[in-house]
């Protein structure tokens, strides 16, 4: 059942990197490229979409790691799941501080009632998150490490 556990933590963290990697290295990159501020729509259709299924997802990942830390406390690799469930930790919390207030606004923005300066939020959220993407994938590799020691 460890095992299980392990594995299952490392996979759901992990598909959450990709997604998060995939937003900050392409999505985002691509909707700004758009003609005419039609990536507007698509990141404000995005917050509203990701804002719902994300939250569930990070907390379902810091649980995860929670319990594996927990199961694993004083086996050889926990320190490393202990260290990255943390660094799940620290990123929810940057969610909630840096990016989620960012992502309410975007999510009720259309063409017609976009600030001004909607360019400027976008691009500040997308270098908090691109600080979150780091965390995270540093949680993800300690994650690994220690799926790597117990097998």
């Amino acid at each position: 059942m460890q095992d299980v556990l392990a594995v299952g933590t490392v996979v759901v963290v992990g598909v959450m990197v990709g997604v998060e990697f995939a937003v900050a290295a392409f999505v985002n990159p691509i909707l700004d490229r758009l003609p005419s501020d039609g990536g507007l729509d698509a990141r404000s259709d995005g917050a509203r979409v990701l804002g719902r299924v994300m939250p569930f997802w990070y907390i379902g990942s810091v649980v995860l790691g929670a319990v594996w830390a927990a199961v694993t406390w004083g086996d050889a690799g926990a320190s490393f799941i202990a260290a990255g469930t943390l660094l799940l930790v620290l990123s929810v919390v940057m969610s909630v501080l840096l990016l989620v207030p960012i992502n309410s606004r975007v999510a009720s923005w259309s063409r017609e009632g976009a600030p001004a300066d909607w360019k400027q939020q976008v691009g500040r959220w997308d270098r908090f998150h691109y600080v979150r993407v780091g965390v995270i994938v540093l949680a993800f590799t300690l994650l690994a490490v220690a799926l790597g020691r117990a097998v």
